[in-house]
């Protein structure tokens, strides 16, 4: 598995650049999001299942 720390982190493309993002990186199977303005703080996990209904979820239901 890849590992946080060389993980190639990135923004959405709708992000509007104001330093308030949160960035993703795929981590074989695995998505990994953290806060854009704390790049050494906390990493949140999940499956990638979880994390293709989470933005099925988003697009279709409007959260």
């Amino acid at each position: 598995m890849k590992r946080v720390e060389n993980a190639e982190w990135f923004k959405s493309s709708h992000s509007n650049g104001n330093g308030e993002c949160v960035e993703v990186a795929h981590l074989d199977g695995t998505v990994a999001m953290r806060d854009s303005k704390v790049e050494a703080g906390p990493v949140v996990t999940c499956a990638l299942d979880g994390w293709r209904a989470f933005i099925d979820g988003v697009a279709h239901d409007g959260l």
